[in-house]
């Protein structure tokens, strides 16, 4: 089993770790495999994400398209929130997305997005502790290389500990 905390941590300080944890990522996470996507910074306060403009990722418009957009940024505050919580004890899903496009992105794209431990603690672990499942929205900002605002994604996540989590067989 892969110690995910450890793998993070490595990478935040070695290039070589970073290129192993998105080696391992699109493994992991076969969906975003064929789009390329690699995390270029890994910081709970300042994680990024490169969405790049290849072939498989472009509309019919010649741009970015709006769907791999989503996705780089709902990678990015997932990330983050796996930093901070890890793989092990909490289940973390997303319940729904919410995306304002604001310029088309005819190069390759950068999602960003950060939480400090403070307001994870306050908004996350307090309601971990008194209800037993946490919600938050993450705000993840995207923009291309020439710092065009591409588009603003909110997801929304719901987080339970494992041993609380039921579902239907």
């Amino acid at each position: 089993m892969i110690n995910a905390g450890a793998l993070f941590e490595k990478a935040r300080t070695s290039s070589f770790q970073l290129k192993k944890l998105n080696f391992l990522l699109h493994r992991m996470i076969p969906f975003n495999h064929p789009h390329r996507l690699k995390v270029t910074k890994l910081e709970t306060d300042d994680t990024r994400v490169l969405i790049p403009f290849i072939k498989k990722n472009k509309n019919h418009l010649n741009g970015l398209h709006a769907c791999v957009l989503a996705t780089g940024a709902e990678y990015c505050s997932g990330l983050v929130m796996l930093q901070h919580l890890g793989v092990k004890d909490y289940r973390l899903i997303m319940k729904s997305m919410d995306v304002q496009y604001h310029y088309q992105a005819k190069m390759d794209a950068v999602a960003r997005f950060g939480m400090t431990k403070e307001t994870l603690e306050s908004t996350v672990i307090r309601a971990l502790e008194e209800e037993g499942v946490a919600a938050i929205s993450c705000d993840i900002q995207v923009h291309d290389t020439a710092e065009n605002h591409i588009c603003t994604v909110t997801t929304h996540w719901q987080i339970k500990e494992w041993k609380k989590v039921r579902s239907p067989k």
